[in-house]
């Protein structure tokens, strides 16, 4: 730290109690200086001598036949003014960044002006604030902060903005030219590890990050630092990512519990304002700022309910880059009141600013080809939205663990994504498993629209193993998966990547709709396809899926499977005579003219024969989310 020594003279300042001081001397003194409620016992002469207002109070004191005198206001208090007094006195006085600015304050208050005499205090001063504070990093810094309590003082005599300057001037600095010391905590230089800064008997150069100076800063106040922030950003020469960092560090050393996506105690109002001057000092540029701060930012405006303007730019900002997110940073809790655990709509939110970016990015496209103009459009890359898919699906396998959690918001959730094609659907059915799981009650039809998000022809195989064995699913639903399994199988083998569908096999896929006949010749009803599997069925699909493994697309194996299905729906129809015809159907039916599709129809299982084939519309076609 920088210091200047002032006078020559012994220290002969006396102190009687904490609120009298005096001079020790020979000569009594002939005039008490009251500043505040601290008196000072001096003598007129070396006061008169340097400063202007102490003539004039004087001189008023004379007329009113009085030796006292009353300062109220002075900058810095009775500290300041005595170290004016020693000045004058001529006595040695030591100026340093924690003082040197009270000391300035308070002679321009007493006027020590060099009218008055030569080499006067505030002269002295300023000679020493350009030679030796402003040029120094951390006494800059300090000098910074002892200017608030000295406003509008400091404000007037530009001191702050010298201090800005200062900071500014050195934050924006080459880094190898930056030769003095710093505190840089998160990340140790070479040479701070202990590693040897020679190589050959050649002095090596130290690197300096570029974000060596935002741990200084963190010692300013907010009002200081937001405004520190912002003449560093007007010099043009910091990058956005380095700002991002300096507000990260900021709001971790100044928020209790930030870096853990909260905040704990402090005062609220204090807080509030922290995190609102943050968002107002984030770079404007995408990926300057990292989506996990972005949203430990929206789930601080969130629990300290601040302004609706925050909130809406930091969602927006978050959207555009919530590729970058993972699963634990979206878990925000849901506001008091709520009967869910966690802010589902929030996320909702951000997941369609996402689409919107999408959905602007195509239009800006389009009218640039259209009119042959060349750009560089925000792109978002179809590994961004893949990235946005799978993160929805691990949102939604955590809060499906709600038991509180409505189907519609699981849907609605789901659904806004089900434009991002995503070769594998195994996060989605690991969702859908865990919300059926969670929630026994749900109903056929509940059960029979959260399937349907998901294809089965992009489940894994380890996926496909699971669902046949997952008593949750419907049977429509297992049977989906062991088909797709044997066409994979039987793909594999035979080199064929398309194989043909029957039309029967369609009418339980999804996507399914009519081809071929219009008219439906199945019995079989909705309810049963959509009905949860017994633990026979269970067993003869395990069977299947086991032989199809084994036979690799053989066509014993899918003999066998066609056996173990036939099993699974005798079952299920509870011993009615079709069954084996309506499974016969599944695998055999391709040589008929009109393939044939599964029926819409309610008729009961009970009232249902081989002769009562009714003809129906053809059901209508199945949506799957892909």
């Amino acid at each position: 730290m920088k210091f200047m020594k002032l006078g020559s003279k012994p220290d002969a300042f006396q102190t009687d109690g904490d609120k009298i001081r005096y001079v020790a001397t020979e000569l009594s003194t002939d005039i008490v200086v009251n500043v505040g409620d601290v008196k000072f016992y001096l003598h007129k002469f070396p006061l008169l001598s340097k400063s202007a207002r102490l003539q004039k109070l004087v001189t008023l004191s004379n007329e009113e036949n009085s030796d006292e005198i009353h300062i109220l206001d002075i900058p810095g208090g009775a500290a300041a003014f005595e170290i004016c007094a020693k000045f004058c006195y001529g006595m040695i006085v030591t100026l340093n960044a924690y003082n040197v600015i009270a000391a300035r304050c308070a002679a321009e208050y007493l006027e020590m002006y060099e009218t008055i005499e030569k080499g006067n205090l505030i002269y002295k001063i300023e000679v020493f604030l350009n030679s030796s504070i402003f040029r120094s990093w951390k006494d800059s810094i300090i000098v910074l902060q002892t200017t608030k309590s000295l406003l509008p003082w400091s404000e007037e005599l530009k001191v702050v903005s010298h201090c800005l300057d200062s900071i500014a001037s050195k934050a924006c600095i080459d880094t190898s030219k930056v030769e003095w010391s710093y505190t840089y905590n998160r990340k140790k230089l070479p040479s701070e590890n202990g590693d040897d800064s020679h190589w050959n008997g050649v002095r090596t150069q130290k690197l300096v990050p570029k974000d060596w100076w935002v741990e200084d800063l963190c010692e300013l106040q907010v009002d200081l630092y937001k405004r520190a922030i912002m003449t560093i950003k007007t010099r043009g020469r910091i990058s956005g990512d380095v700002i991002g960092e300096a507000l990260k560090a900021y709001a971790s050393r100044r928020l209790p519990g930030f870096s853990k996506g909260m905040v704990q105690g402090g005062d609220i109002a204090k807080n509030r304002l922290l995190v609102d001057t943050i968002v107002q000092l984030l770079p404007s540029g995408k990926g300057e700022v990292s989506c996990n701060f972005l949203l430990k930012l929206l789930k601080a405006v969130i629990l300290l309910d601040c302004g609706e303007m925050g909130r809406i730019e930091l969602m927006k900002r978050i959207g555009q880059q919530l590729d970058e997110a993972t699963v634990a940073d979206l878990l925000i809790r849901a506001p008091p009141g709520e009967t869910t655990i966690y802010d589902v709509d929030m996320v909702q939110n951000l997941v369609e600013e996402f689409v919107t970016q999408v959905q602007n990015v195509h239009t800006d496209l389009h009218m640039e080809n259209e009119y042959h103009e060349i750009r560089s459009p925000k792109f978002i890359s179809d590994a961004s939205k893949l990235m946005v898919a799978k993160l929805v699906d691990g949102y939604l396998a955590e809060v499906a663990r709600d038991p509180n959690l409505p189907l519609s918001k699981f849907l609605g959730l789901a659904e806004s994504v089900s434009n991002f094609s995503r070769p594998s659907h195994d996060g989605l059915y690991r969702a859908i498993d865990m919300y059926m799981k969670e929630h026994p009650g749900i109903s056929k039809s509940e059960r029979k629209k959260i399937c349907r998000l998901m294809d089965c022809r992009k489940l894994s195989p380890d996926a496909c193993l699971h669902a046949v064995q997952n008593e949750r699913l419907p049977l429509r639903v297992v049977v989906q998966v062991l088909f797709f399994e044997q066409m994979r199988a039987s793909a594999a083998s035979a080199g064929d990547s398309t194989p043909d569908l029957p039309g029967s096999i369609r009418a339980l896929l999804p996507g399914s709709g009519s081809h071929g006949s219009s008219r439906s010749t199945t019995t079989n009803t909705e309810d049963d396809w959509d009905a949860i599997p017994t633990i026979e069925e269970i067993r003869a699909l395990k069977g299947e899926l086991a032989a199809l493994k084994l036979g690799n697309g053989d066509r014993n194996g899918s003999d066998i499977a066609k056996n173990n299905a036939e099993k699974v729906s005798g079952n299920k129809m509870k011993g009615m005579l079709i069954s084996k015809k309506i499974f016969s159907k599944l695998w055999s039916n391709k040589d008929r003219n009109g393939e044939i599709s599964s029926s819409e129809t309610s008729e009961s299982p009970g009232s249902s024969n081989a002769e009562e084939s009714k003809s129906t519309p053809s059901r209508s076609q199945r949506h799957s989310i892909s």
